[in-house]
């Protein structure tokens, strides 16, 4: 972990003396990396413990906090509260459908309660008094720019071009005046997303779930899936400095935060991508088998999807979602159990291909039987320790085997097959579907 922590503290020197980093020029960049790197180096000591926390080691420490964040079932009081308050809802947008003539801003200008944008994205001494642009107005032009006019800068947006007075219905979303010649500023807008925190980032998602959750378009039946998937940062071909710790390299790109990882296998690509990977908690149906994304953490290529887990687990929990059981592949697996000793959450993986099969065990369905001869599955009593304890479900004399059935079975069953929840409860196959829905809604 030393070549983590050494990453770490050449990161936090970076940005607290360089932070302009962006703007220096790629020559300046690499000189500073490599000098950075090495007096950092040649200052630490390898035999001190590291004081940093797992998150800030893995690069997510501003993702991971609680304080802030609105439960579902608190947003629910709260959206009802706030209606119940307002004896009549002022609303400048009656004449969207006027100039909304677009069906997916029309759905999103519907969607979104000014009041409640204005509430969740306030700061501290906050005041609406005298204002002429309000968090709302801010929120509606970041979302009218990343939906229809994602290709093009925030300083182009920000003209007569985009937000004109003739452009009726990009003014009519952003909540602008049709009589007045105000404009939103690319200035204006790049304060106010560097000063959303990740507590308000996160209860907009809460928002967009109560939503979400009143749409009825989950079931009841509903278990959550986990899985990642890469995003590589097309300007950091190569690193500006690297370094060799007892087998480890340490790596300092253009893009500071980023790193190189293994790519999951694919045929027309390379083993290893230069970026970022998005671990992701989905939702599925497991009536109709569609899964919906909820919540996702990015981080650094190059850490292992294991560590991650834990940390999307405790965040949903924190936006109120009802977390019981989680299928993913073997990378995300449980395997001393101490996530559900501390969550109750079960996570459940398909059985790795080098692992053997336990004896008297089913290989499709993962059911466990007395012997080789018995046709009749065993019934799960629970789990101990990662033993397993199983007890034959039928009555005295309906099975030929009963004279010599040991009845009860203890079987110390390695996670690499089975979890603290053996996949017979669910079905392998369902299971293994699952998991690929997921991969498959991830990489789409």
């Amino acid at each position: 972990m030393h070549h983590k922590n050494i990453k770490l503290l050449v990161l936090k020197q970076l940005k607290k003396q360089y932070p302009n980093w962006n703007r220096l020029g790629k020559k300046i960049k690499k000189e500073i990396a490599r000098k950075v790197l090495a007096e950092v180096t040649a200052e630490y000591d390898f035999k001190s413990d590291i004081t940093a926390s797992p998150s800030e080691l893995l690069g997510i420490k501003q993702q991971v906090t609680a304080t802030g964040i609105i439960p579902l079932d608190e947003m629910s009081r709260f959206i009802e509260m706030i209606n119940k308050n307002s004896i009549i809802k002022f609303s400048s947008y009656k004449r969207s459908p006027l100039y909304l003539k677009d069906e997916e801003l029309q759905y999103i200008d519907e969607l979104i309660d000014d009041r409640i944008i204005n509430r969740l994205l306030s700061y501290d001494g906050y005041s609406p008094a005298m204002r002429d642009l309000f968090p709302a107005n801010l929120f509606r032009a970041e979302l009218l720019k990343a939906i229809k006019y994602p290709e093009i800068s925030y300083h182009k947006f920000c003209t007569e071009e985009y937000l004109g007075m003739d452009r009726k219905q990009n003014r009519v979303f952003c909540g602008l005046s049709l009589s007045r010649k105000e404009m939103i500023d690319h200035t204006q807008l790049s304060k106010f997303r560097t000063s959303l925190t990740f507590a308000q980032q996160v209860n907009l998602l809460v928002y967009i779930l109560h939503h979400f959750n009143r749409s009825e378009l989950l079931g009841d039946n509903v278990l959550h899936g986990i899985d990642s998937t890469e995003l590589a940062s097309d300007y950091c071909k190569l690193p500006l400095a690297t370094l060799d710790i007892k087998g480890k390299k340490i790596r300092i790109y253009n893009d500071i935060d980023c790193d190189c990882g293994k790519r999951r296998n694919k045929r027309d690509k390379s083993v290893y991508v230069i970026g970022y990977r998005l671990h992701t908690l989905t939702a599925i149906d497991a009536k109709t088998g569609h899964s919906f994304p909820l919540v996702s953490v990015l981080a650094p290529a190059n850490h292992h999807d294991s560590h991650f887990l834990p940390f999307l687990v405790n965040l949903a929990r924190a936006m109120g979602i009802d977390l019981q059981l989680i299928t993913a592949d073997e990378a995300y697996h449980d395997k001393d159990g101490s996530l559900f000793h501390e969550t109750g959450v079960t996570v459940t993986t398909s059985p790795l291909s080098t692992v053997s099969l336990p004896q008297y065990t089913h290989k499709e369905t993962g059911a466990v039987f007395c012997n080789e001869s018995c046709s009749i599955p065993m019934q799960h009593l629970g789990v101990t320790e990662q033993v397993h304890e199983y007890k034959c479900s039928v009555n005295a004399g309906e099975c030929p085997f009963s004279p010599s059935c040991r009845n009860t079975v203890l079987s110390r069953l390695t996670v690499d097959y089975f979890s603290v929840s053996p996949i017979m409860l669910m079905g392998y196959m369902t299971l293994m579907i699952f998991e690929k829905t997921v991969k498959n809604r991830l990489i789409s």
